[in-house]
């Protein structure tokens, strides 16, 4: 089941200044086998990928999938979306947090297991997405900051700002939303 779009973010969305047509004038050129994430359209594409995916904790396999999506958003490195049925369920819990995203719809999100609900998650899952998402209902995404991520063996630097998962690998250039001063971008 999909969750209903309320009007409140309608109007979110059209408030954005940037939408992926025309790059910012402070926004850094690609190089030869990179994407700018001001090329990346609003709302948001979900882009089927199948490199290889592994998520760790201490060295401890969390995930490992060969077929992912990636989420592509103006102004943010890509987050990756892996099945339920690739991640390792047995070592995380489910917290009580959740929150809203103004495309994806209402997210739940996981811990490591044994940790207390006041532990920052490492993980979070779009339950009942909103329909432009449906394809990533129950899929996993995890926090680079909180987890190690992997993309064909590349480890993946975390965006920064506590509230964002992207995935900074070599082949992006932002400057990306996150740190102060970016929000609305």
């Amino acid at each position: 089941m999909t969750q209903k779009l309320p009007e409140w973010i309608r109007v979110a969305r059209s408030k954005w200044q940037y939408r992926g047509q025309e790059r910012p004038p402070f926004a850094q050129k690609p190089s030869s086998g990179q994407e700018s994430v001001w090329d990346y359209p609003r709302p948001p594409s979900l882009v089927p990928d199948y490199r290889r995916v592994v998520v760790r904790m201490q060295g401890k396999p969390l995930a490992d999938s060969c077929s992912t999506f990636r989420i592509l958003e103006t102004a943010s490195p890509p987050t990756f979306y892996l099945s339920p049925g690739d991640v390792d369920v047995s070592g995380l819990v489910l917290t009580g947090a959740s929150s809203v995203c103004e495309w994806k719809g209402t997210a739940q999100y996981w811990a490591l297991g044994g940790a207390n609900k006041e532990v920052a998650p490492v993980a979070w899952v779009y339950p009942h997405p909103y329909p432009e998402f449906e394809s990533i209902a129950g899929y996993f995404s995890f926090y680079p900051g909180r987890v190690e991520c992997y993309v064909n063996e590349e480890r993946v630097s975390p965006q920064l700002g506590g509230l964002y998962g992207g995935w900074v690998t070599k082949e992006i250039v932002g400057p990306f939303k996150g740190p102060i001063g970016t929000v609305g971008w």
